[in-house]
């Protein structure tokens, strides 16, 4: 008598009755039969880098009008990575969702931001083929610190969408940088030069890094730079947030 109840079906439904389904990030109720996520006035305020921007960087343009063009500083000197796309512009509910998980402890925030990141590099990688997935890591000290890193749970969760291996401690920062945050874009280039290795040689695979935000460009074309050194065929990469303007 009991073989045609949807059982799953039955217990979502009390954990929804007791439990109401809330959005991870600003905490109000969902609606009853709403899928986990992001509640629509949140999702509102994550915007997708659309055209024009750089094809290279992904920095977004100021205007609406042209089409993808390089930047002025991908014109005058080429980056080490193929490309790098994000999951939208770093600002109004990215920004602070990227805050809390960076931050404030907030991990569980990686099922939602990991679904967000795969969806906005499906296509990308399908075209790209990756072999490996790498985090930008965290050095030793700082991790013990905060005691996860960001960029891992987010390559984990890319992983398990797409379905491509994460190298979790093949690339390793060699010591320990102050935060980029207040930097120009010199002092940034500058604070992180030499600070990545790679614990092994790589054989020409293809690989994504994967960080939560980007903002000159500074820590991913460093750890592009060790990654090709070391024997990688080619380097993208995914991130959750894209900023806007670059620091001087």
């Amino acid at each position: 008598m009991f073989k045609n109840i949807d059982w799953r079906g039955e217990l979502a439904g009390l954990f929804d009755l007791f439990l109401p389904p809330a959005c991870p990030l600003c905490g109000i109720e969902l609606p009853a039969g709403r899928p986990p996520g992001f509640c629509p006035a949140c999702l509102a305020g994550i915007h997708p880098v659309v055209s024009p921007s750089c094809p290279r960087c992904c920095l977004p343009y100021p205007t609406e009008d042209g089409t993808d063009h390089l930047c002025g500083t991908c014109l005058v000197s080429s980056p080490p990575f193929a490309w790098i796309r994000a999951a939208g512009v770093y600002e109004e509910s990215l920004r602070r969702a990227v805050q809390r998980f960076k931050y404030e402890g907030a991990v569980q925030l990686d099922r939602q931001l990991g679904r967000l990141l795969a969806a906005a590099v499906r296509e990308d990688l399908r075209q790209f083929r990756p072999h490996l997935l790498v985090a930008v890591p965290l050095h030793a000290t700082r991790l013990r610190e905060r005691t996860y890193n960001q960029s891992l749970l987010l390559a984990r969760r890319l992983a398990r969408h797409r379905r491509i291996p994460v190298a979790a401690d093949l690339l390793v920062r060699t010591r320990p940088t102050p935060p980029q945050q207040g930097l120009s874009a010199r002092e940034r280039r500058q604070n992180l030069r030499g600070a990545f290795a790679l614990r092994k040689a790589l054989a020409g695979e293809r690989v994504v890094l994967v960080d939560d935000v980007v903002t000159t460009g500074a820590t991913v074309s460093e750890c592009s730079r060790a990654l090709l050194a070391a024997g990688a065929g080619q380097v993208a990469v995914a991130v959750l947030g894209r900023a806007r303007r670059q620091p001087r």
